[in-house]
């Protein structure tokens, strides 16, 4: 029981010094057997930041396509959309897009009007169904032959909203990168602690963010928010596509003890 008191009475005093010195630096403060509590709370060491970068071909193209149709009746214009997007989706599939690439995005049934100056109201002229999937193509050499078969089957119906590009697994090249970072952060701590004139230890921390490649991919407006503007048709004839190279990198945060 003397011993709790003890320990009750110990904290208490660090807390009231914690107060009146707020965060200025000091020494441990003993406390009944053996306790401590440190009141310095500035970063000790040498904290660097170090980085790895590389370049590398995409390996896998995402495209934005749908189907867009209006017509007088609701059940006209999804009819029409639903018979394009079929031959759509057969056309995807017969050029080596896997069912599982393919998914859903977007879809809607909105109400056309327009302003009847005569009667001075709004008028409903027809019903527009849109339907937007996205399809992963692993193949991208074929991305070009892919978008000709698509326009195709879609008539004048279909959208090409556009494609991305980009590497569908990163981490195979995490290894490498942490590599080249930490070498770059040590590189830094070296040069920092001769210029400070002390002897630098060993890392006392180290903390990693990844840099997820910049993304071309077109976000869609869903619900009762107005669509995008509809994109020009797809051409008819087929467009060199070309995937380019994409950055990845990888960030080390590392603190270097000072040994002397």
């Amino acid at each position: 029981m003397k011993r709790n008191w003890l320990l009750a009475i110990g904290l208490t005093l660090v807390l009231v010094m914690v107060g009146l010195c707020g965060c200025s630096q000091g020494s441990p403060i003993e406390l009944p057997e053996g306790l401590q509590v440190n009141l310095n709370t500035q970063q000790e060491g040498i904290w660097v930041g170090g980085k790895g970068e590389m370049t590398v071909t995409p390996d896998i193209a995402t495209l934005s396509l749908g189907i867009e149709s209006q017509k007088a009746t609701v059940a006209e214009a999804q009819a029409e959309a639903n018979e394009a997007m079929d031959k759509v989706m057969a056309a995807l599939k017969d050029n080596g897009v896997a069912e599982k690439d393919i998914q859903t995005q977007y879809f809607r049934i909105r109400q056309r009007t327009k302003w009847d100056s005569m009667t001075e109201e709004e008028i409903v002229v027809g019903y527009q169904v849109t339907n937007r999937v996205s399809a992963g193509v692993r193949d991208v050499d074929k991305v070009g032959t892919i978008i000709d078969a698509v326009a195709e089957a879609g008539g004048e119906l279909v959208r090409i909203e556009g494609i991305s590009f980009s590497v569908e697994d990163p981490s195979a090249y995490y290894e490498e990168l942490r590599e080249e970072a930490m070498t770059d952060a040590e590189a830094k701590a070296k040069q920092l602690a001769e210029l400070a004139g002390v002897t630098l230890g060993k890392p006392t921390y180290v903390s990693e963010g990844i840099q997820v490649p910049p993304s071309t991919w077109i976000q869609f407006e869903v619900g009762g928010m107005a669509p995008a503007p509809a994109p020009a048709p797809a051409p008819a004839a087929t467009a060199p596509i070309s995937p380019g190279e994409t950055e990845i990198s990888l960030t080390l945060q590392v603190a270097y003890a000072i040994v002397g």
